[in-house]
């Protein structure tokens, strides 16, 4: 570590800051269903994910080898290249945070790290193959795969408890859902972190610090997993809402349902080297899980605000990242320019975060929307009784003791 100059510090420390927000960007993926069926209250159910979180740290480099040597061309990347790329993905996950949506913080960092390649070198010193390989096409697979098996999985377990008492079997799943969410914490673990490892070891590999191809130091190893395990314990609380309660309303059986198949497809994509978004495999698998349960609904406005944003996160993260990658290029005052304005950024954002706190008091204080568009939609289309309007209305529902009589004519 003699050799880290000024600049490579820097550039080390934003990318600890990145993951850092990975980590509460991130915690709803594990815990959310967890928190919102009841298994766990809100601050246990994020120690023990930031713990896992941070065993998982440990399991593998694989994820972190594709991305320090395998993304983009490391003969055209230079330590300025990654700040900028950092700065594109800390302010994505910031915005997506704000507005309470669960996007990628994988793929703002991919999106960050080519657009500033581009910005610096031109497109040859992006690797299309691997980015369509391992990034594109694990993005679009990742939701589907994830969703058809928590959909099916869902079915089998109503199947199997439709004869058992429903208290005892909802008991039963809540303690599998704490098992299930510590494997998708475990799972983040072993993917999340490592980007940012492999972002730090790409930094070091383009300051001479270590050789191309090396795998990530240990204290890379640890300080990637202490940063994205304090930003897991610190909460999501505004995306832990979404996924929970916006995207559908989930009984244990189809939170069980939606952990497991989420974690099945994030470890192993990680063991293949797919530098998988677990935010896009765990809300395809809530929305598959919402939908195997018979008369269960998913949110589809909330749902395509969610695709939207997964659709601008490449984009967005890349063209902010290219354009502080052209005034880092000014010199020294362009890297102290572009820090200045990260922070002042992330620093706006919090302020504007507290006009509507969300933690872990109210995370599950969500309002009914799809009920009450159902309820006014009923109440336009149906045409009130003949009699006193006011009356109808203040009147309470009388209950239904019989079946109603057919009309005689």
């Amino acid at each position: 570590m003699e050799h880290i100059t000024l600049l490579l510090a820097i550039v080390i420390v934003t990318a600890l800051v990145f993951d850092f927000t990975n980590g509460f960007h991130d915690t709803a993926n594990a815990m959310a269903t967890t928190i919102s069926t009841g298994a766990l209250k809100p601050k246990t159910a994020v120690a023990m994910s930031a713990v896992l979180n941070l065993v998982g740290a440990f399991l593998s480099v694989e994820v972190a080898k594709t991305i320090s040597s395998g993304l983009v061309d490391e003969s055209g990347i230079t330590p300025e290249v990654i700040f900028a790329a950092l700065v594109g993905a800390i302010l994505w996950n910031l915005l997506t945070w704000l507005v309470g949506l669960p996007s990628s913080s994988s793929h703002a960092l991919m999106g960050g790290l080519i657009g500033a390649t581009v910005a610096s070198v031109g497109f040859g010193g992006v690797n299309g193959g691997v980015v369509v390989t391992k990034v594109l096409i694990p993005a679009v697979a990742a939701p589907l795969v994830a969703g058809l098996a928590a959909m099916l999985a869902a079915r089998l377990t109503y199947k199997i408890g439709k004869n058992t008492d429903p208290k005892a079997t909802a008991k039963g799943y809540r303690a599998g859902q704490i098992a299930s969410a510590g494997l998708v914490s475990l799972a983040h673990g072993t993917n999340d972190a490592q980007k940012t490892m492999g972002i730090i070891t790409l930094a070091l590999v383009a300051g001479n610090v270590v050789a191309p191809g090396s795998n990530p130091p240990m204290w890379v190893i640890v300080s990637a997993g202490v940063a994205i395990a304090l930003g897991t314990y610190l909460g999501g609380w505004r995306i832990i809402r979404t996924m929970g309660k916006g995207l559908t309303d989930l009984q244990p059986q189809q939170g069980f349902a939606a952990q497991t198949s989420a974690a099945s497809v994030i470890l192993a994509s990680s063991n293949l080297g797919f530098s998988l978004s677990t935010t896009h495999s765990c809300s395809g698998a809530v929305m598959g899980a919402g939908l195997g349960r018979k008369g269960g609904v998913v949110r589809w406005s909330t749902a395509t605000r969610m695709f939207v944003a997964w659709g601008l996160t490449l984009p967005a993260a890349g063209l902010v990242a290219a354009a502080s990658e052209y005034v880092t290029k000014q010199g020294d005052w362009g890297v102290a320019a572009v820090a200045v304005f990260l922070v002042a950024s992330c620093v706006a954002i919090w302020f504007i975060s507290r006009r509507q706190v969300v933690d872990h008091t109210n995370v599950n204080d969500v309002e009914e929307e799809p009920a009450g568009v159902v309820t006014t939609a009923i109440a336009a289309v149906t045409p009130p009784p003949a009699g006193d309007l006011k009356a109808t209305i203040a009147a309470p529902a009388e209950p239904e003791t019989e079946s109603p009589r057919p009309a005689t004519v």
